[in-house]
């Protein structure tokens, strides 16, 4: 019986999901298994800020953290990695994608206030 798991080959998103265990092993010491896969649509004013898969990991080994929300994406031809503890505020998918949104926007403009001396 189908238990609506998609038909055909998954090779790629195991592959990714490995990937991203070893990006949460490397960067957080620790250990990581795969818990489950999280769709997550962030808005902002009214428009999508970001659509995707979140990889959620249960963690052993890391000092205050049991979980780490996981994602990748592509900038110039180079997978990049992102890793969220679930330390307070982020509890779930998707504030481990709002606090990821925050820290890059705070990044860009703290790099924008260097550039003009600000």
């Amino acid at each position: 019986m189908d238990r609506g798991r998609p038909c055909g080959d998954d090779r790629g998103v195991s592959k990714r999901i490995e990937k991203l265990r070893v990006a949460i092993e490397t960067m957080h010491h620790c250990t990581a298994r795969h818990a489950a896969s999280e769709i997550v649509i962030e808005l902002f004013q009214g428009q999508v800020a970001w659509d995707g898969v979140v990889e959620v990991f249960d963690i052993q080994g890391h000092p205050k953290a049991g979980r780490c929300y996981a994602w990748s994406y592509e900038e110039g031809g180079e997978t990049q990695y992102v890793t969220v503890l679930e330390i307070p505020p982020v509890d779930s998918a998707e504030t481990a994608v709002k606090v990821a949104i925050a820290a890059t926007a705070k990044s860009q403009n703290a790099g924008k206030r260097n550039l003009t001396g600000s």
